[in-house]
Order: structure tokens, then sequence, then C-alpha cells
């Protein structure tokens, strides 16, 4: 068999395990086998193997830094706190739960990310849903995962996904601003309205008044400014260039130490509930990827794309982006913003075809369950939390939710 056939079977059988679970068995399993397989077969060398994994290092220590900051927050009660505060001030009604739910994911995702959204938001919605005896708390939980993706291009930290894009030539903050900030606000509010749509039938559900608000322990506002912390040094981070990973990595252990220390307990109790298996999932999906870039994917894309960007720029934006919005679902949009970013830097194109591209990258995941590493997240902290959700649901709602969103938002940029 020709090397090149075998890494796309490989690739996209894994992609179907992923989406599929087969045995119920994590994620990560899966990627990793087939990273293993590519480097047994010799489909890619392990020198190869190193170098993809090692291009994934500011997101492993991006998202452990914010994995201590979610577990630390959560065992010092920070978000049942929250979650008793919020389903107080919706005072009964259903439809002002989700709008708060809503505003505070948009609010997470623009200042700490889109994996935060997932890692940190998660837990807090599940603990109000509990707190409010919410019988279908589902509906509100979706809103962690769609708002994620969507509010994601709104600061370039709120993806990790584009940095990888734009790699060193990140665009000032007052450009990016005026590059993104009205196919942010299209794409917040269809995704908003779209979702509410589809969830509104089991927004008719009563919601408890008599909540009671738990007092917040020392270490529970201590883990409160570290979260908020993260939010600042992400910012100054991105106003600098540097890379997000380490910052948020130290903000993480020094608030976990403090909290520790204040609260006398053994970081043990940490360690033990962060779900690890994360990290070598993304490190297998950027090894699949650095052998797919051996297929000679990049230069095909770049010579379509250089073509197309000559004809008619418009037509290839929407294109770009629609096509590496559904192209993301199959690999995952941070492998896939890897490849988008080596095409864009090594193909000279327009500058709406580079915004097209970005926001395909970040919104199009909102498709399915494979789309983002937001989702995945989310989706491991739906577990923890005794709830879960099959691809194919996901799927309809995706479709409703995302291919709107993603069209109106790529129109927006000819305005």
């Amino acid at each position: 068999m020709n090397p090149n056939t075998a890494i796309w079977i490989i690739a996209i059988i894994t992609t179907a395990f992923v989406i599929i679970r087969p045995f119920k068995l994590n994620e990560a399993i899966w990627v990793v086998c087939a990273a293993f397989i590519l480097l047994i077969t010799q489909l890619i060398s392990p020198a190869e193997a190193f170098t993809g994994i090692a291009k994934g290092t500011d997101v492993y220590l991006f998202l452990t830094g914010m994995m201590l900051l979610a577990e630390t927050a959560r065992e010092e009660k920070l978000f049942e706190w929250l979650a008793a505060l919020a389903t107080k001030h919706a005072n009964g009604s259903a439809k002002r739960l989700f709008i708060m739910i809503y505003v505070v994911g948009i609010i997470v995702t623009v200042f700490l990310s889109n994996d935060a959204t997932a890692v940190v938001l998660t837990p807090a919605v599940a603990a109000s849903m509990k707190a409010a005896n919410v019988k279908q708390p589902l509906p509100y939980l979706f809103i962690c995962a769609f708002i994620a993706n969507a509010a994601s291009f709104v600061l370039p930290i709120s993806n990790p996904a584009n940095l990888v894009i734009y790699g060193r030539h990140l665009p000032p903050l007052l450009v990016w601003l005026e590059h993104f900030i009205l196919p942010s606000v299209v794409s917040i509010g269809i995704t908003y309205l779209m979702l509410y749509k589809s969830q509104r039938k089991f927004l008719k559900q009563p919601i408890a008044t008599n909540i009671e608000i738990p007092h917040l322990t020392r270490g529970g506002k201590a883990a409160a400014r570290g979260i908020c912390a993260a939010a600042i040094g992400l910012l100054l981070a991105s106003a600098f260039h540097m890379q997000l990973g380490l910052p948020t990595l130290v903000i993480g252990v020094v608030t976990s130490l403090v909290v520790l220390l204040i609260a006398r307990e053994s970081p043990l109790n940490v360690i033990k509930d962060i779900s690890w298996s994360v990290l070598p999932l993304v490190a297998g999906l950027f090894v699949i990827v650095e052998a797919l870039i051996k297929t000679g994917l990049i230069e095909h894309i770049s010579n379509v794309l250089a073509q197309y960007a000559a004809t008619s720029p418009n037509l290839a934006a929407v294109t770009s982006g629609a096509g590496i919005g559904i192209a993301s679902n199959f690999t995952n949009n941070l492998p896939a913003g890897l490849i988008a970013g080596s095409v864009l830097q090594t193909t000279p194109v327009p500058v709406i075809i580079r915004n097209a591209v970005l926001i395909g990258i970040d919104l199009g995941p909102n498709l399915s369950v494979t789309g983002s590493l937001a989702t995945i997240l989310w989706l491991v902290a739906l577990r923890r939390e005794g709830h879960e959700v099959n691809a194919w649901r996901f799927l309809k709602i995706g479709a409703m939710v995302m291919i709107p969103a993603l069209l109106l938002a790529l129109a927006s940029l000819w305005i």
C-alpha cells in the first residue's frame, strides 16, 4: 500500500474511533494507538514524531496550568458558590438562567480562552443545575461547549489556535478588533439564537428559588484571585507577543500552592483528579498531523488556495473559511490550525482570506464533538459530573447552530 494512503486511512479511522468511542474507552487511547502504529510501521520516523509533539509544547503548558486552576477551584467549592449565586439571581426563570450562563461563558472565553470555558465553567454550570434542582441540565451545559468556540476570536487569547495560525505575525490588538469584532458579534448572536431555539422546549422546567448561598472559604477566595490573575496574565502575554503556556502554568502552580497552604491540604487531592489523559491525546494529534504533512498536504492546499485567491478573493475567503471549518471536525481544530498556519505563512493571500480561515478554525468545530480541544475537554468535564452526550445528539444540534453562524460570520467580513 502507498505510504500516503496508509497515513490517511489511519487518520480517518482514528477520527471515527474518537467520535464513536468503541467500548467507551477514552479518546486519548485511540489517538495514542494511532501515533504508535505510525511509528512502528515507519510511516513516520521518531524524529518526525518528536517534532510533531514539540509543536504542542505551549498547549501542554497552557492546559496543565488551566486544569490546575480548575481543579483547585473545584476542591475549594468555588464553583458551588458561583453556581448558587447565579441560580439565586435567576429568580426561578429558566430563560434568565440560560442567558446568565451564556453571558458568563462569553466573558470566560474572551478573557481566559475557550479551553478555560470547558474546564472552568462546565463544573460551575453543573453545580448550579444541582443547586437549582434542574431535572434536565444538558441544555444549560451545551452553552459551555458552543460559546467556547463561538466567542473564541474576540481577542487573540480567546483561543490558542489563533496564535498557532498567526505564529509570530500576530496583528496588534486594535487591528485585530477591527478585523474580528463584527464577525464575533455575529457569531455570538447567531449561536445564541440557534442554541436557544434548539433547547427552548427544555427551558420550561422549574428552577428552585430558595437557594442558600454557601460560605466561600479563604482557599476559595484565593482560587478566584488565581483565575483573575490568569486572565490578566494572558492579556499581558498577548500584548507583549509572548506564548501563553508558561504564564498560565506558573499562575496555576502558584495558585494551587497558595490555596493548599491556606487549606492545609495535600497536593495529591488536586493532582489525582486532573484529567491528565488530555495531554497525550493532544500530543498524539500532533503526531498524526505531522504524518499528514508528509503526504504533501500543505503543498497541495497552498497551490489550490493561491489559484483561488488570484481569481476571486471573496469567494476564496468564504470557501476557505467554510472548508477549514468542516475539516476541523475531522482532525480537531488545533492540528488543523497548524496546517492552516503553515499554508498561510508560505502562501501570500489577501487579509480577508486569512481572517476567514481563522473564523473557520475557531467556529467550525461547533459542528461535532471532535471539532475542538475545548469540546473534548467539555466532554471530559461532563463525564466527571455524571453526564453523557453522544456524537449524534451533538451533531444534530451542531448542524443547526454552527452552519448559519459560520456562514453569516464569514459574510460579515465583506462589510
